[in-house]
């Protein structure tokens, strides 16, 4: 049986989940590299509360991205890209001050269980 087959077994016989079920990862964690945008005309850094500050004005991305540098590039008159690593996740609009987000930037998964 499995590791993960003990586990759901134990979970099912009652066994409270303990400490001494889990293991500290074999691979020390870095973060991600520094991430640089040389095609694009500026990378900017996404705020704590989730917004890019470009041409003052205040733009919403997400607080996922809080902390990241996320590129951005002029496409047309006030509309630009903005891009996380190799990903376009939307464009926004310096007049209404959106991001319009593209299709998953990231493509379907499909999960393993199905």
């Amino acid at each position: 049986m499995d590791e993960r087959l003990r586990f759901v077994a134990k979970l099912l016989d009652g066994e409270s989940m303990t400490a001494e079920m889990y293991s500290a990862s074999p691979r020390i964690y870095r973060g991600l590299p520094e991430l640089t945008y040389p095609l694009h005309d500026r990378d900017v850094l996404v705020t704590a509360c989730g917004r890019i500050c470009t041409h003052r004005k205040r733009i919403n991305i997400s607080t996922v991205l809080a902390g990241q540098r996320v590129g951005i590039k002029e496409v047309d008159e006030d509309i630009w890209i903005v891009s996380f690593m190799q990903y376009d996740l939307g464009y926004i609009d310096l007049e209404q001050k959106t991001l319009q987000p593209l299709d998953n930037p990231f493509g379907t998964r499909l999960s393993p269980m199905s």
